[in-house]
């Protein structure tokens, strides 16, 4: 842990900012000022202190663009715009580093070709921390996934296992796909609703959408 991490973390204690840096994260796109103010019930000024505070200290990037289609004379200036940064921050008391084992362990499996079995575990890992009859996107958001629904599939918007994803993408996200079928047969749903979907920015599975009925 980092004293500048800490210091990051320590920012989102103010409850309004909290709220604030949730929605503007759960979006998956710039959102403005007026639409923060308004979607946690503050005045437009408050909302833009704590989503300015928020981009110093590094949790949001800020940029300027037209909010409607209008242009030319009359049609004012690009808004001040926002959207999560791409950073990432933990905070452990004492300082831990699980990050560079765990780059070790996967840079292992590779060399021994272990994959299959480390896919297997993943398996059995997914299916230990669901419960039958739980609700797939709360068990999501619960590991870090924040799922949203779009058409017929839900799909995340968050990979929690992003920087050994990016160093090994292929076991990371072979392993990731097999625990997020081990989620959905620990809450007694069919495991190929999970698959492969990979899109820019986000999680490389997506679901098919459970019918409550």
């Amino acid at each position: 842990m980092s004293s500048d991490d800490l210091d990051t973390v320590t920012t989102l204690q103010d409850p309004v900012r909290r709220a604030v840096y949730d929605y503007v994260a759960a979006q998956g796109r710039e959102v403005g000022r007026n639409e923060a103010a308004e979607a946690v019930g503050v005045q437009r000024t408050l909302a833009a202190f704590h989503l300015d505070k928020l981009v110093e200290a590094g949790l949001l990037e800020a940029n300027f663009r037209r909010l409607t289609e209008k242009t030319g004379p009359g049609s004012g200036r690009p808004a001040k715009v926002y959207r999560r940064a791409p950073g990432e921050w933990q905070v452990s008391v004492p300082a831990r580093d699980y990050r560079t084992l765990a780059l070790a362990l996967a840079e292992t499996v590779e060399l021994i070709g272990g994959d299959e079995r480390a896919e297997e575990a993943a398996r059995r890992a997914g299916g230990r921390l669901a419960s039958k009859g739980e609700d797939l996107g709360e068990v999501l958001r619960r590991r870090g996934y924040e799922p949203y629904e779009e058409g017929s599939r839900v799909r995340l918007r968050n990979c929690p296992f992003h920087v050994l994803a990016e160093e090994h993408p292929l076991l990371v996200c072979s392993m990731n796909l097999e625990f997020c079928r081990g989620l959905l047969e620990g809450i007694g749903e069919d495991a190929e609703g999970a698959r492969l979907d990979a899109r820019p920015g986000e999680c490389c599975v997506s679901f098919s959408k459970i019918n409550d009925n």
